[in-house]
């Protein structure tokens, strides 16, 4: 049997014999691998593609897309989920202005927004990190992360930034562990509040 196409699909030829259904069940056979497969959802592909070869394309009902690589499933997009409210304060902190929230994107990439204000109302100040709160443990970073986030310049302070991290997987410090929102800040007197608004990577 001849075979055409890069995926060198079977196609009866010269002196095959017409067993037409045995050329149909070879010819479906070598095109299913290379079609785009469908299911619900995560728990659907996990239980039914386990055993799907090397680049296999499979697309859930809602948009996501993973492929299937020598290293296991790998995601190629995904709707942009909503805000969910799932960062959790540490005692004497509450979400101020702007509502606190968590996005991931593409599986790998985490947006989070908010701002946070002590709750009886006094500046958030010390030498030292102040723990903010912690991230589920679902979007904790395989390593610490960093950036820049902005706060209030009301009062003393001229200082309109400070240094803001989530410790990685398997870590932890003097102020936190694990997925825990530290604040870093030099500027007198301390600040009302912290936007923590930024993204970071998980991998």
């Amino acid at each position: 049997m001849a075979t055409i196409g890069y995926a060198d699909l079977p196609v009866p030829s010269g002196g095959d014999g017409p067993d037409v259904v045995a050329a149909l069940a070879a010819l479906a056979e070598a095109v299913d691998p290379h079609l785009v497969q469908h299911v619900a959802d995560l728990a659907e592909r996990n239980s039914t593609m386990a055993d799907a070869p090397v680049h296999t394309v499979v697309t859930a009902a809602d948009g996501t897309a993973w492929i299937k690589t020598a290293s296991g499933w790998v995601t190629l997009s995904e709707p942009l989920q909503a805000w969910q409210s799932t960062i959790t304060l540490k005692s004497g902190f509450e979400e101020g202005v702007t509502d606190l929230g968590l996005r991931r994107k593409d599986g790998v990439h985490v947006y989070i927004r908010g701002r946070i204000q002590r709750t009886d109302g006094q500046l958030i100040y010390d030498p030292n990190a102040v723990n903010l709160g912690s991230v589920p443990s679902s979007l904790i970073p395989a390593e610490l992360v960093t950036w820049t986030g902005t706060c209030s310049m009301s009062g003393a302070t001229t200082d309109a930034s400070g240094r803001l991290e989530i410790l990685g997987q398997g870590t932890s410090n003097a102020y936190g562990v694990a997925g825990d929102i530290l604040w870093w800040y030099q500027g007198t007197d301390g600040t009302a509040w912290v936007d923590i608004t930024g993204d970071y990577w998980l991998d």
